[in-house]
């Protein structure tokens, strides 16, 4: 009897996708819950909400510092190498880290310092990890496999935060964030067998400043890609305001307190989850358009904190927000999959993660002020307008509403300036599905 072949995974989810896949899950489960165990290790070494804060702003900020030069050197290096020493470097920052909190000798100083140095490798990191996903993948079915991976992310970090908040409570932070160094050597290992042979070799280049300026000449050149940095910009640091600031105060006072809250985050990402188990059934032609108006939805949190609406209603237009979000996400990813060249994906990736970063630790300092200056409601209502506003200006931009899905597409990089005679053009990629 003849024997029938039986494909155990998507002719789309190749060795590469697939390591990466399970490495960012197992990065995420651990970091998730990390983040939990950081918070309580501060809470238990004798601080205060205040000290928390200055933790988890000492690992932003060199994330929002290295994260154009992460880029550059993530398409100037090989990208699996830079995603492991990063990894390498988040293992040992946070195994010091857990030594400290098991050893009783964690000071304020120290936690600051081995979280900053977990920004930092995550500023190189981040780049580095799009840009290799985005070359993981090829054909028309980029789209439902860039959703899967999203999926993946998304469960593990709800599972991470629950699993994480429960060994907090049973074994204590320091253990967390063990588990969450030795996360980080697993997916290192698991990262040091891609396969980069595919992938062309660099072209001798004229430093790291050109390297930054052709990078920034790609996002230029793209009003639909700069439109939506921007825009997220704006959205990213007034709904990061709302959650992170607005939305405890707003349960504690009105919804019951913390629980109801964490019950409404849960929902937003059950949504996600749900949104991108949509996103592998659903292709959108028009992915910009389709995507850029599934961000309207991002200012309905706003709003229903500015009521305040009752709890179920917050759930509801949490899960809502998150569905529409991961739309969005998807169709992102995928445009940037079928117009950016490869060897330019990190430098371009790291634009669009400084956009989306760079102005969060901002909004959330102006966000006491403002409360104090306007009150709470009217805050709330600013933000839910801005999203808004900046979502509709997007939506003005031609690209943005035109720009369709390929399955036989060309990307071609845009040409070199006259003066910059040291740049060559390189030809265009060419996919054929």
């Amino acid at each position: 009897m003849p024997t029938i072949a039986v494909r155990r995974r998507p002719v789309w989810a190749g060795r590469n996708y697939t390591l990466l896949t399970a490495a960012a899950v197992v990065t995420n489960l651990g970091s998730h819950g990390a983040l939990i165990a950081s918070a309580f290790a501060v809470l238990g070494a004798g601080g205060d909400g205040g000290d928390v804060g200055l933790v988890a702003a000492a690992r932003t900020l060199p994330l929002v510092l290295f994260l154009l030069i992460g880029g550059a050197v993530a398409d100037r290096l090989p990208r699996h190498r830079v995603m492991v020493a990063a990894n390498a470097l988040n293992c040992v920052s946070q195994g010091v880290f857990a030594a400290l909190v098991l050893a009783g000798e964690a000071h304020l100083w120290q936690m600051m310092l081995l979280s900053a140095l977990g920004g930092t490798g995550q500023a190189f990191f981040n780049p580095a990890a799009e840009g290799m996903l985005l070359s993981s993948v090829d054909g028309e079915q980029a789209g439902r496999a860039f959703a899967v991976f999203r999926m993946a992310m998304h469960g593990a970090t709800l599972g991470g935060a629950a699993l994480g908040g429960a060994m907090v409570a049973a074994i204590g932070p320091g253990w967390v964030l063990a588990a969450d160094a030795a996360a980080f050597a697993v997916a290192a290992a698991l990262r040091a067998f891609l396969d980069v042979k595919h992938i062309p070799p660099r072209a001798p280049g004229g430093g790291m400043l050109a390297d930054l300026k052709d990078g920034w000449r790609e996002v230029a050149g793209r009003p639909w890609l700069w439109g939506i940095v921007i825009q997220f910009s704006l959205a990213n640091a007034v709904v990061g305001a709302a959650d992170a600031v607005y939305g405890p105060l707003v349960a504690r006072d009105h919804l019951g307190g913390a629980a109801p809250w964490g019950v409404a985050l849960a929902f937003f990402g059950g949504g996600t989850v749900a949104g991108a188990l949509l996103m592998t059934r659903w292709q959108p032609r028009r992915l910009l358009f389709v995507g850029t108006l599934c961000v309207f939805p991002l200012a309905l949190p706003s709003a229903a904190l500015a009521v305040p609406a009752p709890v179920a209603v917050l759930c509801a237009v949490m899960f809502v927000t998150g569905v529409s979000v991961e739309v969005f996400g998807v169709s992102w990813m995928t445009a940037l999959h079928q117009e950016i060249p490869e060897e330019k994906l990190s430098r371009v990736s790291a634009y669009d993660w400084f956009g989306s970063v760079a102005l969060v630790p901002m909004a959330m300092a102006l966000a006491g002020p403002a409360e104090t200056a306007f009150g709470r409601s009217e805050a709330l209502w600013g933000c839910a307008a801005l999203v808004v506003v900046v979502t509709a200006a997007v939506l003005c931009v031609p690209d943005v509403r035109e720009l369709r899905r390929r399955t036989h597409h060309v990307t071609v990089a845009l040409p070199a300036p006259r003066d910059a005679e040291h740049h060559v053009r390189e030809p265009g990629r060419v996919d054929l599905d």
